[in-house]
Formats: structure tokens, C-alpha cells, sequence
């Protein structure tokens, strides 16, 4: 018998396929489940038009057989089988595929799924097997072929024997090191596992001999006290369940099924808040099965957390988390999509970017907007939990790549209504403005106590105008990246003007600012560095100070980039204003004639008022304590 070599590629080649273009070597029994389904499916197709099959569908079965003691696994098939010509093509041919004639053969006829594609994923095998058998027998043929190699000096094809048509793949798994521990393969708990998480839905059973275990039934005269003895037995088990859920009907499901699919599936042992199962035909079809959670996973926003969704290609897990169907707002979202009109790569490991790839991702995202959406509008109580959990990514999808989300994210945010005591959306606000009101008027702080006490707030208030109270860091992004809503612009009441006086109000506003030029300058003069400016203010209601920033950015986001990057940190500028009808103020200022000092020392406390009002932190609050005993006395 002679030893023939590969025919299209070298030991090198081989060396490289095994190596390089499989990341995990368990990968292995998924492409030899998914060969024996390819086998199973020509037969099957077969028996459509040849009644001399003689084997019914419910016969067919894919059968894993483990000898520990020689380390041989077995994957065996009754499908159709090879003859020698086809081992030689398929086998001895690197990147041969034999699904794929077939498939491209009978497309014109009927729309067959074939899983393998490709050819090399036999060959990833040999990642784990020092050498593999495979025993053969075409249908309708008599002779049966045997066909071994050890991966690397080419390979044997001799006549043998087989009582049915179908295949036996034999591997004998290479020998423990250190590092790798190949045995683990045979291990009844692992195997189960991998079924599991790759071939769940191959739709032919996939069978193992698994060991259990049973009471002895005792003799009449035993003692019925003592402890029952167990004896161990083996059986035969199905361990795939063959029909994933997502490809039943919605009215073929129960809540309760669907709740088990997600806790077995993602480990989560909340019940979702929502469930979307949608399918889509076209020019590119898919099955979606998606859960919008109740509960954060405890890393969710963390680096370490891994977005995505499962991707199935005909019932085999390709891909365990698959970043490119989920945008990153929304990551929160777990389940599984299932198509066989994408374009994998020959390992079937990675999806090659395409436009198919593309058109379920959009599709997927318009979906789950849709139904948080109408969370929101018809179930409002179990949008806001969904959204006490998940409201903060909704944001940062919002002010992420330069608001390039923004339309999917706008309509879903909520904010804490001051006026109406309750979160509500930002439609919500626009609707609810009163006529003359032109602007969205917000206000950060680090709670909503703080920002509903500022004076700017209370100003607001008076004339009937809500505010949104903002607490999160993420909070002041994202009307930055908004800019307008509904035709409507942001306003930081902190840091903006309200626009709420009229052209004469201003021109007034002025001729007091004027008249009043000698008390700011005593004030700045005063106070020196601490801050930039003092001015005038008319959006102070009952309050004599407040401390605003110069410039755009507020003092919370000061804060914000202080803990964050304090390296690149810088101290935004402080501007006292003052309100010239308070009477602390009029105090201070009939003290600049009466007594100067006293004058200096009410300055520098309403300046220390405006910086604990605004929350911020005072450089000294022992000489605040020291000045107020001192005012005291």
C-alpha cells in the first residue's frame, strides 16, 4: 500500500491551516459534527427521489464514541458516505469541499443548507489527533475505503469492510504535556459541553454513551435505615436538542420557555425585561432571538465586558460574541442570530465584513429601538427599571463618536423633571413648554437637592419654565452633542444666559451695572485671584450670590475631568454675581463707606456662600469658620 501524498499543499501549508487559522482547539469536534450532518443532509436529499434509501429520517444519527484507555474518539454518521474517488478529492485535497459542489449542484433545484463550505475544517483535527482513520461507505455502493494519516507525510487509502453506508472519523488523540492536556476530549463532561455550545441545533441527534447511576433495590430482610447503595450503568443519550427556539413560531413558544432559553443560554438568573423574537427574509434572512435584561452584569461597565451577540450559521454557533450585530449603545442587549447568507472566512471562526453582515446589524438595531420605544410609551413602569439599570449607556451612546448615534438614542433618554417631580423624556419636556418658552433649560449638579436649589432654578420656576436636573457625568454631553431638539436649544442655567429679559430689561440691567461700577470693582479688588469677574445679576430670585464658570464648561464637569484625566485638568474660572436688591448685598455696600474693612469682610463671605451654593469645594474652611465667628462678634 502506498503512502500518497497531499495534493495541493505541502506539510508547511498543513502545519499553518492547523495552527493559524483555528484559535481554539475544541473547535475541532464542531467541524466533524458539522461534516456528519453535511453527509446526513445528501442522504436524506436523496431519499427524496430514490425509495431504495431504506432508511427513514428518525434513523439518521450522529454517534460519539470515546475508548479512554487507546484515546480514541469516534465521530460517526449513516449518511451518504465517500467512495474512494471522493476521499481521494475530498480528503486528499486541502481546502476541497464537498458540501460545496453539492450545494452549488442543487441550488437550481432546491434550496439546500449544507454547513461546511470550505473543506479544511477535517483538517483542524489534527490540532488535537495524532492520527486520524476515516472509515467510509458511499451509498448504494458495496466496497468501503479506509483512509488514514498522521497530518504530516501524506496519507493511505486501502479496501476495508463496513456493514452501512456512512463514516467513521477515528482520532487518536496526541499525548498529554504540560500545557496541553488532549484528554480532556475524551472526558465525558466536556464533550457534553461542546455539543452544547456548538452543535445545540445540528438538526440530527447527536449521541453519546454516558455513564448514570441508580438505587440497588434491596432484599427483603435489609435494613431500610441505612443508607441506599447506588450501581453504576451506561446508556445511550442524546445531547443536542436539534431545534433551536428561535426557529419555532412565537405562538409555538411559552413565556416559560423563552425565560429558560435565557437563563440556561447567558447565565442570568433575573427574568428579562423584554423579548424580541423577529426574523427577516429578503436579501439577506436571519432569526433573531434578543432579551433586554433586567439586571447590569456586574462588569457591564467595565472594559472587561464583551458586547455581542451569539451568531449561528444553519444551527452551528459560529461566533460567541459577535461585536459587529450589536452597535455599542446597545451592548446591554444578549441573544442569538442564526442566518446562513453570511460570508465566513474558511474557519468558519470569523465573519468576513460584508454587506450582508451590515444589513442585519441595522436591522437588528432599528428593531431594538422600536421596542424599547414602545417600553417607553406603553409600559412606562418597566421602562424606567430597565432604564435605572441602563439608562447611563443609552447616554454615553448618545455623545459617543461625535454623536453619530444620536438618532437611535435621542427619543429614549430620560431626565428628572423639576416641575413635575418625575423622570420624563425630553419630547416629553418640549410638549409640555408653556407658550414664549424657547429654550431646554437644564441644571448639573452632583444631586438633584443641589441643582433644584440654585438660584438660577428658583428664577426658572417663577415663571412656570421647567428644568431638567442633571447628576451623571455623562449628563452635560450629551445636549452638547445634541444641540437642538425638536428645534429647540440647551441651556445651561448654571453657566448661559436664560434669555429671559426683554431688550428694555437689559438696557436697564446696564445703567445699573454703571451706576453700580465702584461696588464691583471694590468687590474684585477685594477678593483678588479667587475670581475672574463681578457682575450684576437678574437671575438670582431670592438669593444675594452664585459663582458661575467662565467660559462653557460647568464646574460639575470640571469635577468630571479632574477624576478622570486630572493630569490635563484645568481650573475653569470663577464669576461672582451679585444681586443688587438683596439686602446682604446693600449691607456690604453701605459698609464700603461706613466701615471699609467690614465691607472687604462681607465681600469675601458672599464669596465663600456662592462657592459652597455652586458645590464647590473651599480652599480654606477654617478661614470661612474664622470670618464668620469674626462677623459674629
Amino acid at each position: 500500500m502506498e503512502k500518497q501524498q497531499f495534493k495541493a499543499e505541502s506539510k508547511r501549508l498543513l502545519d499553518m491551516m492547523i495552527n493559524s487559522i483555528y484559535t481554539h482547539r475544541e473547535i475541532f469536534l464542531r467541524e466533524i459534527i458539522s461534516n456528519a450532518s453535511d453527509a446526513i443532509d445528501k442522504l436524506a436529499y436523496t431519499a427524496l427521489t430514490d425509495d431504495k434509501v431504506g432508511i427513514d429520517r428518525d434513523q439518521f444519527a450522529i454517534t460519539i464514541t470515546r475508548d479512554s484507555e487507546n484515546r480514541v474518539l469516534t465521530v460517526s454518521d449513516n449518511g451518504i458516505g465517500m467512495s474512494k474517488e471522493e476521499m481521494e478529492e475530498n480528503l486528499g485535497t486541502i481546502a476541497k469541499s464537498g458540501s460545496l459542489g453539492f450545494k452549488q449542484a442543487m441550488e437550481k433545484k432546491e434550496d439546500i443548507d449544507i454547513i461546511g463550505q470550505f473543506g479544511v475544517g477535517f483538517y483542524s483535527a489534527f490540532m488535537v489527533a495524532s492520527s486520524i482513520t476515516v472509515i467510509s461507505r458511499k451509498y448504494n455502493e458495496e466496497k468501503a475505503w479506509k483512509w488514514v494519516s498522521d497530518g504530516a507525510e501524506g496519507y493511505t487509502i486501502e479496501e476495508t469492510t463496513k456493514d452501512a453506508p456512512g463514516t467513521d472519523v477515528i482520532m487518536t488523540l496526541k499525548a498529554d504535556t504540560e500545557d496541553d492536556k488532549y484528554s480532556e476530549f475524551l472526558e465525558e463532561y466536556e464533550l457534553r459541553s461542546l455539543v452544547r455550545k456548538y452543535s445545540d441545533y445540528i438538526r440530527y441527534p447527536i449521541r453519546m454513551e454516558v455513564t448514570k447511576s441508580r438505587p440497588v433495590e434491596k432484599a427483603e430482610d435489609a435494613d431500610s435505615d441505612k443508607a441506599p447503595e447506588y450501581e453504576s450503568y451506561t446508556e445511550m443519550e442524546t445531547l443536542n436538542s436539534m431545534v433551536p427556539i428561535w426557529q419555532r413560531a412565537k405562538k409555538d413558544v411559552t413565556d416559560e420557555e423563552y425565560e429558560t432559553f435565557y437563563r440556561d443560554k447567558f447565565f442570568d438568573y433575573h427574568k428579562p425585561l423584554r423579548i424580541i423574537h423577529s426574523s427577516a427574509e429578503g436579501a439577506v434572512s436571519f432569526k433573531a432571538l434578543l432579551y433586554i435584561p433586567g439586571k447590569a452584569p456586574y462588569d457591564f461597565y467595565t472594559k472587561d465586558y464583551k458586547r455581542g451577540l451569539q451568531l449561528y450559521s444553519s444551527g452551528v454557533m459560529i461566533m460567541e460574541n459577535c461585536e459587529d450585530l450589536l452597535p455599542e449603545h446597545f451592548r446591554f442587549v444578549r441573544g442569538v442570530v442564526d442566518s446562513q447568507d453570511l460570508s465566513l472566512n474558511i474557519s468558519r471562526e470569523m465573519l468576513q465584513h460584508n454587506r450582508q453582515l451590515t444589513i442585519i446589524a441595522r436591522n437588528i438595531e432599528k428593531k431594538i429601538k422600536s421596542e424599547l420605544k414602545a417600553m417607553l410609551e406603553n409600559d412606562r413602569e418597566k421602562y424606567e427599571e430597565f432604564y435605572a439599570v441602563f439608562g447611563r449607556q443609552l447616554k454615553y451612546g448618545t455623545v459617543s463618536d461625535y454623536g453619530a448615534h444620536k438618532d437611535a438614542c435621542q427619543d429614549l433618554l430620560l431626565y428628572y423633571s423639576h416641575k413635575q417631580g418625575k423622570l420624563i423624556s425630553l419630547k416629553e419636556y418640549v410638549e409640555a413648554m408653556p407658550e414664549g418658552q424657547e429654550k431646554i433649560y437644564f441644571a448639573p449638579g452632583e444631586n438633584r437637592d443641589q441643582s433644584a436649589k440654585l438660584p438660577q432654578v428658583e428664577v426658572l420656576d417663577k415663571k412656570g419654565y421647567d428644568v431638567l436636573l442633571f447628576t451623571e457625568d455623562v449628563d452635560e454631553f450629551v445636549p452638547q452633542t445634541l444641540m437642538t431638539y425638536m428645534e429647540k436649544s440647551f441651556c445651561n442655567v448654571s453657566s448661559e444666559d436664560l434669555g429671559l429679559q426683554t431688550e428694555e430689561e437689559k438696557k436697564e440691567a446696564e445703567a445699573k451695572a454703571e451706576a453700580l461700577k465702584g461696588m464691583l470693582t471694590f468687590v474684585k479688588e477685594s477678593l483678588g485671584d479667587q475670581v475672574k469677574e463681578v457682575k450684576l445679576s437678574s437671575n438670582l430670585g431670592s438669593h444675594p450670590v452664585c459663582m458661575t464658570p467662565e467660559g462653557g464648561m460647568s464646574f460639575e464637569m470640571e469635577k468630571y475631568m479632574k477624576r478622570a484625566n486630572p493630569e490635563f485638568a484645568f481650573p475653569v474660572g470663577r464669576i461672582l454675581e451679585l444681586n443688587a436688591d438683596h439686602e446682604a448685598v446693600k449691607a456690604m455696600q453701605s459698609a464700603m463707606t461706613e466701615d471699609p474693612l467690614k465691607a472687604k469682610d462681607y465681600a469675601q463671605l458672599l464669596c465663600y456662600q456662592a462657592q459652597l451654593m455652586a458645590g464647590l469645594q473651599l480652599d480654606d474652611p477654617y478661614a470661612y469658620t474664622e470670618l464668620v465667628c469674626k462677623l459674629m462678634k
